[in-house]
C-alpha cells in the first residue's frame, strides 16, 4: 500500500525522509519538497532560473523512478524566500508543464535547508 520511492538521479534525503511516497492503491505519488542540489556534484546553482530548473529535474527524477512523468503531476507547492523571483521562476516552471497545469500555491518563507531561494514539492498519479 504504501511504496518508498528512491532514486540516485535526485539528492539523498538530508533527514527522516523519503524522496517520495507512492501509495499504490490510490495510484499516488507523494514527492517530498525538493531544493535544488546537483545529485552528482553536490553543488548549488545561484540563479533564482538555475535553481528552479534543477528543483524540477530532481522532481522529475523522481516521477521517473516511480513510472510517471510530469504530465501527470496534479499539484505543486512552490516555496520562495522572496516573491520578488516569482516571475523568473514561473518562467522556467512553465517550461516543465504543459496544460491542464498542475493545480499550484506559491508561498513567500523566510529560509530553506542549505540557505537556496527556492524549494519545490508535488503530488502526481501514476
Amino acid at each position: 500500500m504504501k511504496k518508498k520511492i528512491d532514486t540516485i538521479h535526485a539528492p539523498k534525503a538530508i533527514g527522516p525522509y523519503s524522496q517520495g511516497i507512492a501509495h499504490t492503491s490510490s495510484k499516488t505519488l507523494y514527492i517530498s519538497g525538493q531544493i535544488p542540489v546537483d545529485p552528482v556534484t553536490g553543488g548549488i546553482p545561484e540563479s533564482i532560473e538555475e535553481q528552479t530548473e534543477r528543483c524540477l529535474q530532481n522532481i522529475k527524477a523522481i516521477l521517473e523512478e516511480a513510472g510517471t512523468s510530469m504530465d501527470n503531476v496534479m499539484k505543486t507547492t512552490v516555496y520562495l524566500t522572496s516573491m520578488e523571483d516569482f516571475v523568473r521562476m514561473n518562467g522556467v516552471y512553465a517550461r516543465f508543464f504543459k496544460e491542464p497545469f498542475p493545480a499550484r500555491v506559491t508561498v513567500e518563507v523566510s529560509r530553506l535547508p542549505k540557505n537556496v531561494d527556492v524549494e519545490i514539492d508535488a503530488i502526481a498519479i501514476f
